[in-house]
C-alpha cells in the first residue's frame, strides 16, 4: 500500500508538472513577443491569445505552493528561506508581468507600449531562468545545515560543491535548457493560435528551436548525474523509472515527425507530453528527496523527515480531490471557451 507521503509527493509533483506545462506556454510567447509580434497589432494579437488563460494557469502555481506547505512544511520553510532573493525575483516578474499585460493599452501612446512590452518579454523571461535555475539546484543540491536550514548566495565559486551559491554552470545549464523549452513550446502555442505572420515566424523558430532543445537536452542529462550521483542510484534500483526519460524521448521524436506533417496540435500536445517527461524524470531521480545536502547526506530534507502529521496528511487527501476538481473543470472550460485562432476571438475578449 502506498504510504501518504508517497500519494504527497506524487501529488506536488504533478502539480507543479501541469504549471509547467500550462503556463510554460505563456512564459514562451512572452520570450518571443518582441521576436514575433513586430506591430501593435500583432502584438494585441499575442495577448489575446493568452490573455483568456493566463490567471487561471498561476492557479496551479499557487496550488503547488499550498500543496508543499501542507504535506511537507519544513522542506516549504527550508526551500523559502534559503531561496529568499530568487523567490522575490520571481515575485517581482509575476507581478510586472501581469501589470504588463493590464495596462499596455490604458494609453494610445507608442512609448508607453514599448516600454509595457519590454517588461512583459523580460519578466517571461526572467521567470523561465529562474524556474530552470531553481530546478538545477534541487537536482544538484543545496546546502543543508544540521537544523534543516540553508542560505544560497547568489553564486559562490560557480561549480558545484559542498557550499555552492544558486548560479554555478549546472544550474546556468539547466536555466538555459528551461527558457529553450519553454520559447518552443510557446512558439507551438501560437502557431495553432494565429494565422498572420506571427504565426510565420513562429513556426520559423519553433524549427529551430528544437534542434536547440535536443542539444542541450543531449549535454545536461549525461551531466547530471556527475553533478549529483543520488540520481542514477534510483534509476538503477528502480529501473521501471526509465520509462519516464523513455516518454520523453517519444514525445520529442513525435514532435519531430509530426511537424512534417503540419499537426499543429498534435505538436503542442506531444511538447507538453516532452516536458512532462523530462519533469517527471527528475522527480523520479530526486525520490524520496525534496531538498538534498550538498555536504552531509543525512542532513537532506525527504518525504519522511519533513512531512507534515499523519492526521494532517490525512485530511488534506480529503479535501484534495474536491478542490483540484474544482480547478481542473474551470481550466477546461476556459480552454474549451476560447478555443480556436485569436483573430476569431470577440472584441470583448479582454487580455487584461
Amino acid at each position: 500500500m502506498l504510504s501518504n507521503e508517497l500519494l504527497w509527493f506524487a501529488i506536488v509533483a504533478a502539480v507543479f508538472a501541469v504549471y509547467a506545462v500550462l503556463d510554460g506556454f505563456v512564459f514562451g510567447a512572452g520570450i518571443l513577443y518582441l521576436f514575433v509580434a513586430r506591430t501593435d497589432a500583432e502584438r494585441q494579437l499575442v495577448l489575446k491569445a493568452i490573455g483568456p488563460v493566463w490567471k487561471g494557469n498561476e492557479v496551479w502555481l499557487v496550488a503547488g505552493g499550498g500543496l508543499l506547505f501542507l504535506a511537507f512544511p519544513k522542506a516549504f520553510a527550508a526551500g523559502f528561506s534559503g531561496f529568499y532573493l530568487a523567490l522575490n525575483l520571481v515575485l517581482w516578474c509575476v507581478i510586472l508581468r501581469g501589470v504588463s499585460i493590464a495596462v499596455r493599452s490604458h494609453l494610445d501612446n507608442p512609448l508607453w507600449r514599448t516600454f509595457w512590452d519590454a517588461i512583459f518579454a523580460w519578466s517571461s523571461l526572467l521567470l523561465a531562468l529562474i524556474f530552470g535555475v531553481a530546478l538545477g539546484n534541487l537536482i544538484r543540491g543545496v546546502p543543508l545545515a544540521a537544523d534543516g536550514q540553508f542560505f544560497a548566495a547568489l553564486w559562490t565559486t560557480f561549480t558545484p560543491g559542498p557550499t555552492p551559491g544558486i548560479l554555478d554552470w549546472f544550474t546556468v545549464l539547466v536555466g538555459a535548457l528551461s527558457v529553450t523549452i519553454l520559447a518552443v513550446h510557446g512558439a507551438h502555442y501560437l502557431i495553432i493560435k494565429m494565422e498572420s505572420a506571427v504565426h510565420d515566424r513562429a513556426r520559423r523558430i519553433a524549427h529551430t528551436g528544437v534542434w536547440t532543445v535536443m542539444l542541450l537536452t543531449m549535454v545536461a542529462i549525461p551531466l547530471a548525474p556527475s553533478v549529483q550521483p543520488t540520481l542514477w542510484y534510483r534509476y538503477d534500483a528502480h529501473p521501471v523509472g526509465f520509462v519516464l526519460p523513455l516518454i520523453a524521448v517519444v514525445a520529442g521524436g513525435t514532435t519531430l515527425a509530426c511537424r512534417r506533417h503540419g499537426w499543429d496540435g498534435v505538436v503542442f500536445l506531444s511538447w507538453s507530453l516532452f516536458i512532462l517527461g523530462l519533469f517527471g524524470s527528475a522527480a523520479w531521480g530526486l525520490f524520496p528527496n525534496l531538498l538534498m545536502a550538498t555536504g552531509n547526506p543525512a542532513y537532506s530534507l525527504t518525504i519522511h523527515n519533513s512531512a507534515a502529521s499523519p492526521d494532517g496528511l490525512q485530511l488534506g487527501l480529503v479535501w484534495f480531490p474536491i478542490g483540484i476538481s474544482l480547478v481542473m473543470t474551470y481550466t477546461l472550460w476556459v480552454y474549451l471557451s476560447f478555443r480556436g485562432k485569436a483573430e476569431h476571438f470577440s472584441s470583448e475578449d479582454s487580455y487584461e
